[in-house]
Parts: structure tokens; C-alpha cells; sequence
């Protein structure tokens, strides 16, 4: 099947709006949902050629009139509480917001009466605790989470799996692995070292960055090179079935930090550990096998992470006056 309209939900969000983008490139017909406290500034240059639609997916009237009123012939349900840290602190919200999202939209999806392939976007944090002897992590990985956002999204993956077996629904299943790049939130690692670096550099605050754990390790792919994945996720691979998505080369997050003051015009930048960045358990080390999905697809990783982290320091000394 041609892929003639896409339905993004949460195409407002840092990897829904460059989704948006991408797939606009490519000739798609765009509708993505949104809602009245959304922020717009990632789509403004788009804004005038996608469907927007006030969606709230914790209702699930809501997001069946939105099914039906897009008819799409591919979803990629972007739309969550996707910050971990945050899941500590309100997990009820996590768990509504993630796991009764992604059942009213494949419950929608059911009654509507449309076929659909749907991109059930999961994460890595789903694996959770791994053991020394289990890098790189493959989908056979036993699920261990260690935070609310990951048993959250251990129920979207397993809600995708069952109504692919219960229902034919054609769900795809995409573990992503950490990605990130210009307009992420600043309550994310990367995108927030790189707001307080250029704070520094534009005098707004002393040279002191806080951080939390720099010990653990992550596996990170460019933004860009995400959403070129999942277009290709939809299109090939089986329905039903896992994939991770990665880069497979982790980063520790103090040489990433590192990399980022590098590049900067202050050199004598001192970090401070605060309690409030510390998480009350930590995955220590996200490292990825992305064979599966590389050989069924043919996608492989073509922006470098020194670019990535390059162009996040660029955004924010735009953003920042």
C-alpha cells in the first residue's frame, strides 16, 4: 500500500515534528494531533501544509473521531509522557497518559473500521536493568524497567503485540533507543546541557552546569535518522514484531557533556551535581543491537552524534536572546 496520509499523534513534539517534516519531503499528505496547551513553535514552518487536529488521547471519543475524520492509512502514535524523571514524580499521569493513549488508539482504530499500519513508538528504557553479559541488547532481552515510563511502554509494546494477534491489527513495534537533535525539550540531558552552556556563553548564568548521573551510558541516534526509521519501520517490517532502533556505539554522558563544552566559547565551565536530576534507580548503561531491524530495512545511522550535539548547541543560541 502507497503511503497517501499519515496520522501522527503528538506532532508537535520534538520527534513528531520533524517526522512531520520528513514525511512531507516525501510527497505524504500529513494530519497530526494536538492539544490546546500544545506548543507550536516546532511546526511553524509546516503549519500551513499538515491537518491539525485537537486530539487528546486519554479520550477515547476524541481519538476515534480523529480516526475517522483522517482515515489514515498509517499512524505513528508519537503522542506520551516521555520524560523518565518525571515518571517518578507523577506515574499515575505516566501510566493514563501512555498506556490508555495507545489502547484507545488501537481500540479507535477497531471500531472505526479502517486498516491502518500503526507505529506503536516503545523505548529502550523498556529493557531496563541489563545485566553485563547482555550488551548490546537485542528484542530477546529480558524487560526489566526501572522506571514508570519504562513499565509504561512495556504495556504499549504488549497492548501492540495483542491486538495484532487478537484483532489483525497491523501494528509495528519500535524500540528507540535515545535519539536526539535540534528543538528537544531542555528537560531532556542533552538538549539541557546545551541550554545551560549557551546561557553561560550569552552571560546569563555563572559557568557552572548541573548534572546528574555522568556515569551511565547511552546509545544515541540523531533525530533526523530516527524518523527515517520509522517511515521505514511501517513500510517493512513484520507486523507484530519488536525492533530496536539504534546507533549501537553508547556514549558515557560526562564525554558527552564534554564534547558539548568543547564546542563552546567558555572553557571554564564547573559541573555541580543536583539531587534533583538524580533519578531513584537508573538504567547504567543502553546499549543496542539493531540487527534486525537494519536487515529487514536496509537503514543505517548517517548523521555522526558529534553533528547532533553540534546542531542542539546551534538551536538553543537561536532560541536564546
Amino acid at each position: 500500500m502507497d503511503m497517501t496520509r499519515a496520522l501522527i499523534t503528538g506532532i508537535t513534539g520534538f520527534v513528531g515534528s520533524h517526522l512531520a517534516e520528513y514525511l512531507l519531503s516525501k510527497g505524504v499528505e500529513v494530519d497530526g494531533t494536538y492539544r490546546w496547551r500544545s506548543r507550536m513553535d516546532n511546526i511553524e514552518g509546516i503549519r500551513h501544509d499538515i491537518g491539525l487536529i485537537d486530539c487528546d488521547v486519554k479520550d477515547p471519543f476524541s481519538v476515534l473521531q480523529t480516526l475517522k475524520k483522517s482515515n489514515p492509512d498509517y499512524v505513528f502514535h508519537l503522542a506520551a509522557q516521555s520524560f523518565v524523571r518525571t515518571s517518578f514524580d507523577y506515574p499515575g499521569e505516566t501510566i493514563t497518559a501512555n498506556v490508555n493513549g495507545t489502547l484507545n488508539l488501537l481500540e479507535g482504530v477497531r471500531k472505526a473500521n479502517i486498516d491502518p499500519v500503526i507505529q506503536v513508538a516503545c523505548s529502550s528504557e523498556e529493557y531496563g536493568f541489563v545485566a553485563p553479559n547482555e550488551v548490546p541488547i537485542t528484542e530477546k532481552n529480558p524487560l526489566r524497567p526501572l522506571s514508570p515510563y519504562g513499565v509504561s511502554k512495556v504495556a504499549e509494546d504488549l497492548l501492540a503485540l495483542q491486538y495484532h494477534r487478537s484483532y489483525g491489527i497491523k501494528t509495528v513495534i519500535t524500540r528507540a533507543f535515545n535519539h536526539e537533535g535540534p528543538r528537544r525539550g531542555d528537560v531532556f540531558v542533552t538538549s539541557n546541557f546545551a541550554k545551560q552552556i549557551v546561557e553561560i556563553e550569552k552571560g546569563k548564568r555563572e559557568p557552572v552546569i548541573y548534572v546528574g548521573n555522568l556515569n551511565a551510558q547511552r546509545d544515541y541516534t540523531d533525530v533526523r535518522d530516527m524518523v527515517r526509521a520509522y517511515h521505514l519501520a511501517v513500510q517493512k517490517c513484520e507486523y507484530g514484531e519488536p525492533y530496536n532502533i539504534c546507533s549501537g556505539k553508547p556514549w558515557i554522558i560526562n564525554n558527552m557533556l564534554d564534547y558539548l563544552v568543547s564546542k563552546s566559547s567558555v572553557k571554564n565551565i564547573r559541573k555541580v551535581v543536583d539531587s534533583s536530576r538524580m533519578r531513584p534507580s537508573d538504567v547504567e548503561i543502553l546499549q543496542g543491537d539493531s540487527t534486525k531491524f537494519r536487515e529487514k530495512t536496509g537503514w543505517k545511522p548517517e548523521i555522526p552524534f558529534e553533528k547532533t550535539l553540534e546542531d542542539t548547541l546551534d538551536y538553543w543560541r537561536e532560541k536564546i536572546a
